[in-house]
């Protein structure tokens, strides 16, 4: 429940009635309202108490200042024992950061530099495309575009060329269709 919205409206609107409550005692001098007001300030606090996550750490780590780290540490012991270690938070991060420094070392070891996933997919894409897919220009010049046409222009030329020579149309041809969706997807690893 950690960082709960739906908490935290709680926790205003319970905050919002409690200053009603105590503004309506002092401006009427009837202070048993205060006695009103007071379980709902509890309410609030309990609430707010649970949506930042305080109460947890301090229930789990059985000290407040110490429960993080004590917390970490032991979720990084779980996380060297395996896969079935522990579920925190903290034993994912360790779990995480555990494998990429595995992976790191692997590609130390090689002599390659690592990489970030995704421009090492796209690099990889790019090579098969350039092995079997249409070049940039022919791609462009299939969905009858020019050599500045940006991502928008790229998928209106799509659509509408995709319209034209799909195979359910009457006057639809399944290569040029093929063809379309190649020069599509070779414009689309650009972006």
């Amino acid at each position: 429940m950690r960082d709960s919205p739906l908490l935290f409206g709680l926790a205003a609107v319970f905050a919002g009635l409690t200053t009603v409550l105590a503004v309506v005692a002092i401006v009427t001098r009837e202070f048993f309202v205060l006695g009103v007001a007071l379980p709902f300030a509890a309410t609030t606090y309990f609430m707010w108490f649970q949506a930042s996550g305080k109460l947890q750490e301090k229930v789990a780590g059985g000290t407040y200042a110490d429960a993080p780290g004590e917390r970490r540490r032991t979720a990084e012991q779980k996380a060297q024992e395996g896969a079935r270690g522990g579920r925190s938070r903290f034993a994912r991060e360790a779990r995480r950061a555990a494998q990429e420094r595995r992976r790191r070392d692997r590609f130390r070891q090689a002599g390659r530099v690592s990489d970030s996933g995704r421009r090492r997919q796209r690099r990889q894409r790019r090579r098969t495309r350039m092995d079997d897919g249409p070049t940039r220009s022919e791609a462009l010049s299939t969905l009858g575009l020019g050599r500045d046409a940006d991502e928008e222009r790229v998928r209106e030329a799509y659509r509408k060329k995709v319209k034209e020579v799909h195979p359910d149309t009457p006057d639809g041809d399944e290569e040029a269709f093929k063809r379309v969706n190649a020069a599509y997807e070779r414009l689309k690893d650009d972006w």
